[in-house]
Formats: structure tokens, sequence, C-alpha cells
């Protein structure tokens, strides 16, 4: 009966260019005209029927445990093809900080009349972007907005996805990608292991998946042991990313004590330094004589560059150069060596 459902929902899509997912909740409330009311109750009195996989309705519990232990936050959040009002029905929905799943708009009757959302393998996506910029409401524009780094409420490298179908291999790739942790899960009670691990096989060849195991969410099983893994591995990248922006974040705050003025002769004299060119030096050189105020050490970098980058040296004669260089030996430390020798050039150059 199951078969001949997707049969007809399938059918359905392919004979109309219809997504799958419309289909089947078109097929859905096809049959059950006439035969029951199809309510927002009656669908989450099925989902609390669904079967769940081994260990999954303590795992929510330990895993959170496991991370509070390690001060890590652990959020849980199901994206799904399925619908959400079964979902809701199931006794692990309250284990979910967000479901984002196909669902219906429903009267004031609790009567399923149309779509209201749908989530097929494509949009899933863009539900990893709200979970990562921490704008959960699906109806909110800000997912849009462009985020600083150290902005990300829950970085894609933090991620870890969990899947079993092919509606999942978008996202696994987005979190694989972007230095996460997808999982393929199979199921463990598949009697041939090697039919139940031919779409995770694929699926890591491909660069989908980093990782497979057996859907057993029991402790100790290969999945409570690998994701345990994955979190420690994360609270040590983390103390590496803080330290990563305190260092940055450290660098800008210097870079914007600086005036503008300073940090334009800043770039200018490291322009100058790896200055490759007769034409781009003197350009250079052009708007470095603007500033008449200049710092020891600014002085001591011009003078070395004036006599170890061969481009400079050899034009210390030329008019512009050589005024410039005469302004800035006026205010050299006395101690500085490279001053006599950038002075011997251009008295040299004067005697010629």
């Amino acid at each position: 009966m199951i078969g001949d459902f997707w049969k007809e929902s399938n059918g359905l899509a392919t004979a109309n260019d219809m997504d799958k997912n419309l289909a089947y909740m078109y097929t859905m409330k096809k049959k059950a005209r006439g035969q029951l009311l199809f309510t927002k109750e009656k669908l989450a009195e099925y989902g609390s029927k669904v079967g769940l996989f081994p260990g999954v309705k303590d795992w929510f519990r330990r895993i959170r445990q496991y991370g509070a232990d390690r001060e890590v936050i652990i959020e849980h959040y199901i994206i799904s093809s399925g619908l959400k009002e079964m979902i809701e029905g199931t006794s692990i929905a309250k284990d979910f900080k967000e479901i984002y799943a196909t669902s219906f708009y429903f009267d004031d009757d609790g009567v399923a009349v149309w779509p209201a959302q749908v989530v097929n393998y494509t949009n899933k996506t863009q539900f990893l972007f709200r979970i990562s910029k921490g704008v959960l409401n699906v109806n909110d524009e800000a997912v849009n907005d462009s985020f600083a780094p150290d902005e990300i409420r829950v970085p894609f490298h933090n991620m870890i996805y969990i899947g079993d179908s092919d509606t999942d291999i978008p996202c696994m790739k987005l979190v694989n990608s972007h230095g996460g942790y997808s999982i393929g899960v199979f199921n463990p009670k598949e009697r041939n292991e090697e039919k139940a691990k031919k779409r995770v096989y694929k699926m890591i060849r491909d660069n989908r998946i980093g990782y497979f195991t057996p859907a057993d969410y029991s402790e100790g099983q290969e999945l409570d042991q690998l994701v345990k893994l994955i979190i420690d591995r994360t609270v040590f990248n983390e103390q590496l990313e803080r330290k990563h922006y305190e260092y940055k974040n450290e660098a800008l705050k210097q870079s914007k004590q600086k005036s503008e003025e300073e940090q334009e002769k800043i770039d200018l004299i490291d322009a100058l330094e790896s200055s490759g060119n007769f034409k781009n030096t003197h350009n250079i050189i052009r708007k470095l004589s603007k500033y008449e105020n200049w710092q020891d050490d600014e002085i001591i970098d011009l003078l070395s560059i004036g006599f170890h980058n061969s481009q400079v040296r050899y034009i210390l004669g030329d008019q512009d150069i050589k005024v410039f260089y005469k302004k800035i030996l006026e205010k050299a430390p006395s101690i500085d060596e490279n001053a006599a020798k950038v002075a011997a050039i251009i008295e040299a150059s004067e005697e010629e």
C-alpha cells in the first residue's frame, strides 16, 4: 500500500512537472477525502506511531550533557522533506530547537487546506544558513544579510549533519565543504549490509560525507562515539578560533587608532619598498612628498629603502626623488647608517 502511494504520487509529479513534495501532499489530501478528516491532530497522531531508531529517545539528553560537561552548547535541529505536523507528533519533537519541514496551512477547524511550507532537497540548505546566522524564523529576510565571520552564531565548521537519504545530499555537501561534519547513516536492521551501505559508499566517494555509521544512536555505539569525538575536537577548535579573532580584532583596533594620514603613509612606504619599476617609484614619491611630518621609524624605513631597493637607489639623482630624500635627510637621526649612504649617492649625482 505504501509503495502504491508513492508510485501514484511520483507519477503525478512526473506527469505535471510538479514538485514531489507538493505531489505527495496533494495525493494525501485526495486519498483522505471522504475517508477521514485530514487534520493537524490526525497527522500528529500518525506521527506518534512512527518507529524510531535504537537509542534516539535518550540521545538528545546524553549528547547535550556531554557537550555541557565540556562547556559546549549542543542544539538539535531537524530539516526534513517529511510533514512537520507528523514530526511534531513524535515523542522527540520537544528535543529540537527548530523543526524545518514540509507543512500544511490549516483552516479554523484544523483541516489541511493548502501547503504552507515545502522543504525539498535543494531548499534544505537555506535552513543551514538560518541556523548559522541565528535567523531562525522562516520569514525573516535577514538571512540574506552579510555577517562578519566572528558574528556567525553557529559556524559551519561546528555543524554535524546526519542524514540518510538523497534529499540530504546538498546539505551534506555544503557542511562538508565548509569544514563541518557530514555523517551518512544506514539502517542497522538491514540484513544485507552491503546493500544498506551502497548509498553511503557513493556519498563518501563523492565527498558528500566524511563519515558513515549504522543509524544506532545508543550510548557506546559507533555513531555515539563519532559525535563525541567531533565535540571533543570542536572544543579545541573553538579555543583556537577565539584566539584568532582576538588577534585580528587587536590588529583592527590598532589600525583604527592611527589617523588616515598615518595609515596612508605606512601603505605608501610599503608600496615603495616593493616597487619594481621607475614609473611606479616616481608615482609613490609624488604621493609621499605631500607629507611634512615624519616619525623617526618612518624616516629610517625610507632611507633603508632608498639604499637597498635598486629601483629607488638608481634614480636618487632624479629631481623629484632627490628633493624628497633631501627633506628626509634633514630630519634623519644622526645615527642612521643609511642616511650617509643615500646622501653620498645624491651628492655624486649632483657632481656629474
